[in-house]
């Protein structure tokens, strides 16, 4: 078991699970979660349309959608029912921060805690009675 004191005295435990995988329990009382966007219906119906901004790709849609000029005071994507369309999967977790720290969030490694965690990635991170399930992938 690793433990982690956050900058408010927080304890935060990560113990190495028989699957290889590591719960992370402590103090989730407040705390911050992000979840992955959802583009496909808002992409095939700017193609439905026509494309009335030009062509784009999938992944330059993604990053395009958001995307805003300050000069020019707009977004790329004028038409903004498209990122209306842009939703959040809620049963996926990306990120979690809880009040103090630490953050942690899918692809990040987690050997910043300790050393027998290096090479560690965050995979998933699944919301459990005891605090949090890491599934790691092997770097």
């Amino acid at each position: 078991m690793i433990q982690y004191k956050n900058r408010y005295g927080d304890v935060f435990t990560f113990t190495r699970t028989e699957d290889g995988n590591i719960l992370w329990q402590g103090n989730f009382e407040f705390v911050r979660y992000a979840y992955p966007n959802v583009y496909e219906e808002a992409y095939q119906a700017y193609v439905d349309d026509g494309s009335p901004e030009g062509d784009m790709t999938f992944e330059e849609f993604q990053d395009t959608i958001h995307a805003y000029d300050y000069k020019t005071d707009q977004y790329a994507i004028k038409n903004r029912k498209y990122a209306e369309l842009v939703v959040s999967d809620q049963s996926r977790i990306v990120m979690v921060d809880p009040s103090g720290g630490p953050f942690l969030m899918v692809g990040m490694g987690m050997g910043m805690f300790d050393n027998s965690f290096e090479g560690l990635i965050i995979k998933e991170l699944n919301k459990v009675p005891e605090g949090y399930l890491i599934t790691i992938q092997m770097h």
